[in-house]
């Protein structure tokens, strides 16, 4: 169980530029862009994605796209992003032809924006070989182990859309079928049926209401006498066991934490001043 969620870290550098650390943005943004599918044929050939006015686009620029979108690697995804690359380019050649190019504006809005790019990569990787101590990882630690507080129960249940159907499923379990066959074969979750209706060991905070308040009502091997009702459908629920929350040890979730700490905006301005400081004091400045 992770303490927080992960999210992309940015840092406010010398240009006044929020420059976000994952490098998979633009993947995101064409993919999005592509998706008014302005244009289809048939792949080039097996070197090219394409061919836009006697310029190849290499199928490994293709691949490497899709890789970065996270999306799967299918036909349909895979259309999409060789439509973005198509769009790029001709946006690209179409600023050539205007001679856009070789105005100072746009010159110096292309060389900020590589110089943003660099910036951010550096600092990332600074931050990836030195920026997090393991001070400050311990004193993250210390702060997210409250969040392990309570109690963890271990649970299965039966999802069902119609109270009928529930209390039909209830009446066969009080009379001795099985709960693990039962799940399997009416439970409409389908992240738990497949394995009896185990949900595995989770906190009360993590699940809807109604069927937190139900769960924490059982005792050790008790299950509901009646069906509960929450936004999904009725349930079915059987309590196996309960446990103390514990906090996992620091070296499982030592990637989350230098994440959390790493996103903190004044965490990242104190550590860019601090790189900056060790590459001067390096550096020949005359």
């Amino acid at each position: 169980m992770k303490p927080f969620p992960p999210e992309p870290v940015t840092i406010t550098h010398i240009f006044f530029i929020r420059i976000p650390f994952s490098m998979n943005t633009f993947a995101k943004f064409t993919l999005l862009l592509a998706s008014s599918s302005l244009f289809v044929s048939p792949f080039a050939s097996a070197q090219n994605a394409a061919i836009v006015n006697g310029k190849a686009i290499p199928k490994s620029q293709l691949d490497r796209l899709v890789q970065k979108s996270g999306q799967p690697n299918e036909p349909q995804v895979r259309e999409k992003a060789r439509e973005a690359l198509i769009t790029r380019e001709l946006i690209i050649q179409e600023a050539n032809n205007r001679g856009l190019t070789q105005k100072e504006a746009v010159k110096e809005k292309i060389e900020q924006s590589r110089v943003g790019v660099l910036v951010a990569a550096v600092f990332e990787d600074f931050v990836d070989r030195e920026g997090v101590t393991e001070a400050e990882l311990k004193t993250a630690y210390e702060s997210v182990k409250s969040e392990y507080s309570g109690k963890e129960y271990q649970v299965q249940h039966i999802l069902v859309e119609k109270e009928a159907d529930a209390k039909a499923i209830l009446t066969k379990l009080k009379a001795g079928a099985s709960f693990y066959d039962m799940a399997k074969q009416n439970s409409k979750d389908p992240g738990s049926a497949t394995n009896g209706g185990e949900l595995g060991w989770v906190s009360d905070k993590s699940l809807v209401p109604e069927f937190s308040k139900a769960m924490v009502s059982l005792g050790k091997g008790q299950m509901t006498d009646k069906p509960v009702k929450s936004q999904f459908g009725w349930h079915i629920i059987r309590l196996e066991d309960v446990r103390d929350s514990k906090a996992p040890p620091m070296d499982e979730i030592k990637a989350e934490l230098k994440q959390m700490i790493a996103s903190d905006e004044n965490w990242q301005k104190a550590k860019f001043a601090e790189m900056m400081q060790k590459l001067r004091a390096k550096a020949k400045v005359q």
